[in-house]
């Protein structure tokens, strides 16, 4: 069986203070060490150490007073955190500055061993009221002995185009770091539930509690059952992920009817996809 023991923390920054925001989530993740040493990863909303305010308070100019380089100081510290701690850490995202003069809203996955496993621009950033350059590509990362997730953030997951891309390139369990404050929410949840079913994969959305955000984080399973869901307020969400579950669910079915990826793989490359000038193309064997 492979396991993944997660910690999703539903959680706030301290709003335009990055060191107040990293202080704070630093002292959360070793509580969750502390606390459930069983767990293995630990995820956090969406711009949490870019210290983000609330939509109706935050700043136009803060995306590039908060920016950081991707190597660079704030990436040493997450490095040294996950050593220290011996967790992998999503920690959220923030607002990378590039050689160019472009701000991206990245997510970061931190292996224990202090690497950066992966990073992630955000393909779809939420126009137009967010300004951060899209990124282009999606990107998956392994967990050794344990499998493959994808990463996704907020309003990348109202587009089926990215759950479907990173299903394609092998995720079982797709993480997506949130910061919503709007009451489009609802539809959000509709959208994990959506992308977990029709492609048969673990969702963990992740969203800030109030007053930062709406809260209502959710994990859901590859049958699109939602496991559990958070209220508004500070809460964590640990549960341990069966990723062989993704398996048995594209082996047999949802609830043992529906096969939707296995359909696909079988003769997707015969179906014509006008809007992307190409077909389905065969899943890529995994290494």
């Amino acid at each position: 069986m492979r396991t993944l023991a997660l910690a999703a923390l539903q959680t706030t920054p301290v709003a335009h203070d990055p060191e107040a925001s990293w202080e704070r989530f630093a002292d959360q993740v070793r509580a969750v060490r502390d606390t459930f040493p069983h767990v293995q990863l630990v995820v956090v909303p969406e711009l949490l150490l870019a210290a983000e305010a609330p939509l109706l308070r935050s700043r136009a100019e803060w995306m590039r007073e908060a920016a950081v380089p991707v190597p660079g100081p704030l990436t040493d510290r997450l490095a040294a955190l996950a050593r220290e701690t011996g967790l992998w850490l999503v920690p959220g995202s923030v607002y990378e500055q590039t050689d160019d003069g472009h701000v991206h809203n990245t997510a970061l996955a931190v292996s224990p061993e202090g690497e950066i496993a992966a990073r992630y621009r955000k393909v779809f950033p939420w126009q137009p009221y967010e300004r951060t350059r899209p990124g282009g590509e999606f990107v998956v990362f392994d967990l050794p002995g344990i499998g493959r997730a994808g990463l996704a953030i907020c309003y990348d997951g109202s587009f089926p185009e990215t759950a479907r891309q990173l299903a394609w390139l092998g995720a079982e369990v797709i993480i997506q770091p949130t910061l919503t404050t709007t009451r489009d929410r609802e539809m959000e949840l509709v959208c994990a539930r959506a992308n977990a079913w029709t492609n048969q994969v673990y969702v963990v959305n992740v969203n800030a509690a109030d007053p930062a955000g709406v809260g209502q984080s959710v994990i859901v399973d590859p049958e699109g059952t939602v496991r559990q869901q958070a209220g508004t307020g500070e809460e964590v969400l640990v549960d341990v992920l069966d990723l062989d579950t993704v398996t048995r669910v594209r082996t047999y079915g949802s609830a043992g009817i529906n096969r939707p990826w296995a359909q696909l793989a079988r003769y997707g490359d015969r179906i014509e996809l006008p809007m992307y000038g190409g077909t389905f193309r065969p899943v890529p064997e995994r290494d």
